[in-house]
């Protein structure tokens, strides 16, 4: 029998990757991959040495759990990694990291099609020329 919402889900990622995703380039030192990546955020809450509650938003990226191939292998996310994109004509980095006690990647999706990255800004550049 036919599983229809894991078919629908199968369908939805595929819409998200072709309508919504945008070319990013994934490192872990020496190797990287280009792949599409959608970005999100997250709003996660936690407390400092104080206790006063603190809001984080990191920048997620949504990508395909299969696009993630470094070294010749599929790899999981890890902290340090690397994603660099094009943000309003500047080259961006953002560092792969868990944010409070969340780790820093998730599956987006029960049938473990596509990893939610949280990252934070590591670095700016100024445009190509």
């Amino acid at each position: 029998m036919v599983d229809l919402l894991k078919k629908g889900s199968a369908w939805l990622e595929q819409q998200r990757h072709t309508h919504m995703a945008s070319p990013v380039t994934y490192s872990r030192g020496e190797h990287s991959v280009e792949l599409q990546a959608t970005v999100g955020r997250s709003e996660i809450e936690q407390q400092d040495a104080n206790g006063t509650l603190v809001v984080a938003e990191p920048r997620d990226y949504l990508i395909r759990c299969e696009g993630l191939v470094l070294d010749g292998a599929t790899r999981l996310p890890q902290p340090g990694d690397l994603i660099t994109e094009a943000v309003g004509g500047n080259e961006r980095t953002f560092e792969v990291m868990a944010i409070g006690s969340e780790p820093c990647w998730r599956y987006s999706d029960q049938y473990h099609q596509t990893f939610r990255i949280h990252t934070k800004a590591a670095s700016e550049f100024a445009p190509h020329s």
